[in-house]
C-alpha cells in the first residue's frame, strides 16, 4: 500500500448478515481524492460505506483503511479507525435539544476532548470552514436544510479525519443547495482528505464529474470516465 493510498480494498465480498450484497469489490482511493459511488437504492452503496467504517465486518477479501487492516481489526481498535473518518448523513442526525455549538461540543467531549478552550477553538475553526461563523448559537430547527448539512460537515471535520464518507448528503436538499454542498465537499477533498460521496443525484454527477464507482447487479465497478454514463439505467 503506497503512502498516498488511504483506502485499499481487494477482492472483498460484502455481506449484510448472511446475504451477499457485493462480490469481488476492488478499488483504491488516495488522499485528496474525490470519488462518487453511484447505483440504485439497495445496490450496495451504503454497504461499502459501512464496510469502510467496520460497521459491517469484512468476512472475505482484503481491505486497509487509514492504516487499519479490516480483516484483522480488533473491536477495541474500531473507535480509533472511526476517529480517522468523518461521516455526513442524508438526514443530518443533529441533536434537536441543543444549539449548533453544543452539538459540536458533544461530539468532541464524547471523543475525549476535555480542555474547554481547545473545544471552543476547534468549533470556531470548523464553523468557519463551512461558512457558518455566526450560527453557533442557533438551534437546528432555526437553520435551513443547507445550513444543517453544513453543520453536519463541520461535525465530520471535528477530529481532523483523513476520510469523509458522505451518504446521499444532498438527498434532502434543493438543486442549488445541493451544488453548494458538493462544492464544499470538493474543497475539503482539495485540502488533502479523501471524500467518498454515495449518491443517485445524477444531475450533480453530470455537472461535477469525478472518478465514479458504480454498484449494479452485485458488483462495484469503476466507470470509464471517457464513456457516457447511462443515467436512466440507474434510476430507482
Amino acid at each position: 500500500m503506497s503512502l498516498d493510498l488511504i483506502i485499499d480494498i481487494n477482492k472483498a465480498n460484502i455481506f449484510q448478515a448472511e446475504n451477499l450484497i457485493l462480490s469481488d469489490v476492488t478499488f483504491s482511493i488516495s488522499k485528496g481524492e474525490f470519488v462518487y459511488i453511484i447505483g440504485k437504492v439497495g445496490s450496495g452503496k451504503t454497504s461499502i460505506i459501512k464496510t469502510i467504517t467496520a460497521e459491517l465486518p469484512l468476512i472475505s477479501g482484503e481491505a486497509t483503511v487509514a492504516g487499519y487492516n479490516l480483516e484483522k481489526i480488533k473491536n477495541k481498535h474500531i473507535p480509533w479507525l472511526r476517529r480517522k473518518i468523518g461521516i455526513v448523513f442524508q438526514d443530518f442526525q443533529l441533536l434537536s435539544d441543543r444549539n449548533v455549538y453544543d452539538n459540536l461540543a458533544f461530539v468532541l467531549k464524547a471523543t475525549g476532548w476535555k480542555n474547554k478552550k481547545e473545544i471552543e477553538n476547534r468549533i470556531i475553526e470548523v464553523l468557519e470552514r463551512v461558512n457558518l461563523n455566526f450560527k453557533g448559537y442557533k438551534m437546528p430547527h432555526q437553520l435551513s436544510g443547507g445550513e444543517q448539512q453544513r453543520v453536519v460537515i463541520a461535525r465530520a471535520l471535528l477530529n481532523d479525519p483523513e476520510i469523509i464518507l458522505a451518504d446521499e448528503p444532498t438527498g434532502n436538499l434543493d438543486p442549488e443547495t445541493s451544488e453548494d454542498i458538493l462544492e464544499l465537499l470538493q474543497e475539503i477533498s482539495n485540502s488533502g482528505r479523501a471524500v467518498i460521496m454515495a449518491t443517485h443525484n445524477y444531475n450533480l454527477l453530470k455537472k461535477y464529474p469525478a472518478r465514479t464507482i458504480r454498484c449494479e447487479k452485485g458488483k462495484a465497478r469503476e466507470v470509464d470516465q471517457s464513456a457516457e454514463i447511462d443515467f436512466s439505467s440507474l434510476m430507482d
